[in-house]
């Protein structure tokens, strides 16, 4: 009993690999077989389909995700507390399952459109949830500001957290935690000092009221 559960972890793990490495279509159950060292045929006692391997990759993903946001949630902590935990939470997942979290990230089209992978569906929504709930809150106490939709906030935070799997390297000198910071900063603070916030938010505001009816441009839009 235990070989065919350490079978089964080796089939997940591996496949975990080459799914972030090639991508889903490009990975074969046959490819995946033989990286594991077995027959195809065998492989198919253990999970029926690829889909269904990537299924419980995600699965656990996810759920490791919701039970580490509960963990935040139930701190007690502030809305802007919550939020960098929110984010340092997630940068650590990311660094502990790197490959599951690239496969999230890069097939998230697929996984949004294959019926087979509801589960997956739904956990993403409360995921999301819990990051808007947090947001939310933080606007109603006053910590937040109440002119930029929670959502818009959320999918702008959301793709500097996850996405950043793609050019952050943990082992390199700018670490997981700092760029929690950073990240957290950020959102929270600006970029900009204090000395010429008022004047770069003016200028927002005027180039936002100078959009050309012909065609579209707006006045200093940057690419």
């Amino acid at each position: 009993m235990a070989e065919v559960q350490d079978r089964r972890e080796l089939i997940l793990s591996t496949a975990a690999e080459m799914v972030a490495r090639k991508g889903l279509r490009a990975t074969t159950v046959r490819a995946i077989a033989d990286a594991v060292g077995v027959f195809s045929g065998s492989l198919y006692h253990h999970f029926p389909s690829k889909d269904a391997i990537v299924d419980e990759v995600l699965t656990r993903y996810l759920d490791a995700i919701q039970a580490r946001y509960a963990v935040v949630l139930a701190s007690g902590k502030t809305p802007a507390e919550c939020l960098r935990d929110l984010v340092v939470t997630s940068l650590e997942i990311a660094e502990e399952q790197p490959h599951a979290t690239a496969i999230y990230q890069n097939e998230a089209q697929y996984l949004r459109e294959m019926p087979g992978f509801r589960g997956i569906q739904s956990a993403a929504a409360q995921i999301q949830q819990t990051w808007i709930s947090v947001i939310e809150a933080g606007v109603a106490d006053g910590s937040f500001r109440p002119d930029v939709p929670a959502w818009v906030f959320y999918r702008l935070i959301r793709d500097a957290v996850w996405l950043s799997i793609r050019w952050h390297r943990p082992d390199g000198p700018y670490s997981t935690q700092q760029l929690a910071e950073d990240v957290t900063s950020l959102f929270l603070d600006g970029f900009a000092t204090t000395t010429t916030t008022a004047p770069v938010r003016a200028a927002s505001r005027g180039t936002k009221a100078s959009v050309r009816s012909g065609n579209g441009v707006v006045a200093g839009q940057c690419d």
